[in-house]
């Protein structure tokens, strides 16, 4: 018997720790004969705000929010599909490759932007820049970089001193972080020319923006390249530490996105959340105290698009070769 409670007692432990999150939280009133399981990328601090709007209206849901990388989300989703009802990220290909192998479920009578959904399956909420982050102590009295072109200079000019202090995305382990190099590729040759003069100058990689930013804020890196926007300039107004740059060369926006699991036993309740989500964040609804952007395009503004061709460098050899590209310019 004693055997047998210590068996339980390890298959629990295994189980709860088969999941390293980086943050899980329950949100409740209390009143709860419904629940919801979110599998997000998303700092909970950035999302709280719009779950605790949804209960507002609906105290008797309680939800669970569970927090992790945007490449492991992938992964542990397609693992376990019936674990989760709604699933956010902001690796849009990695999202439109789910909502493809047919993990997603079909939301009808959405008015959306059809340049922001995907098969009624796949609905963005966000707009957000990829930033580069500066710490202004290092470049006080020097003129700041506007562009990726200005940013190679001014890294090759004081090499001494930008030696160990510049970080970017590991591509490697981060889904937002391969779709924005993949992307800065696309759009031209100077990302390559940027990651050799960065990986010449020992440039440390990242899981995720919130670890480049503390970093960056501390002084241990006096640049961080590929930065979500939002997250910066969240981080902004609590810190006069940082200069965010828009580069003016090739300037790249994302989607943040969601789903509803097709394997959800919770499907009209994970509908009316992921309708309260797209409510909430349209322009004129977003409230100023949330920390997420809302799905607003400016004049003359551009964003990555939900389409097949962001798919493209998911082909496993294109990753493959892409990785290996990469590791020659950055790793040196």
């Amino acid at each position: 018997m004693r055997n047998f409670i210590i068996l339980i007692f390890i298959l629990i432990t295994s189980s709860l720790s088969a999941n390293e999150w980086e943050d899980k939280k329950v949100f409740s009133n209390g009143k709860n004969t419904n629940s919801l399981s979110i599998l997000s990328s998303t700092d909970t601090s950035f999302f709280a705000p719009i779950i605790k709007s949804f209960l507002d209206k609906y105290p008797d849901i309680k939800i669970e929010y569970f927090v992790t990388g945007t490449a492991s989300l992938d992964e542990i989703f397609r693992k376990s599909p019936e674990k989760y009802d709604i699933i956010i990220s902001s690796a849009m290909d990695l999202q439109l490759k789910l909502v493809n192998d047919g993990y997603a479920k079909k939301i009808n009578q959405i008015d959306h932007p059809n340049w922001a959904k995907w098969r009624q399956s796949l609905f963005a909420f966000t707009i957000e820049p990829a930033a580069i982050v500066l710490n202004k102590k290092a470049f006080k009295n020097i003129a700041i970089p506007k562009t990726r072109q200005d940013l190679i200079k001014e890294l090759r000019s004081r090499s001494t001193f930008f030696r160990n202090k510049i970080g970017t995305y590991d591509v490697r382990k981060s889904g937002l972080g391969y779709l924005f190099a993949t992307q800065d590729a696309r759009t031209s040759e100077t990302f390559w020319r940027l990651m050799e003069v960065m990986g010449g100058l020992g440039t440390k990689l990242y899981c995720c923006s919130g670890d480049m930013i503390d970093d960056l804020v501390s002084g241990k890196i006096a640049v961080a390249y590929n930065v979500l926007g939002s997250y910066a300039e969240a981080r902004k107004k609590k810190s006069d530490e940082i200069e965010i740059i828009l580069p003016a060369d090739f300037p790249t926006n994302m989607m943040r996105t969601a789903l509803v699991s097709n394997s959800s036993s919770r499907v009209k309740t994970s509908e009316t959340f992921i309708r309260h989500l797209l409510n909430t964040q349209t322009e004129k609804n977003n409230d100023k105290t949330h920390s997420l952007p809302p799905l607003f395009l400016k004049p003359g503004q551009q964003t990555i698009i939900l389409e097949p061709a962001l798919m493209t460098y998911l082909d496993k050899l294109k990753r493959k070769t892409f990785i290996k590209e990469w590791e020659r310019a950055i790793i040196q």
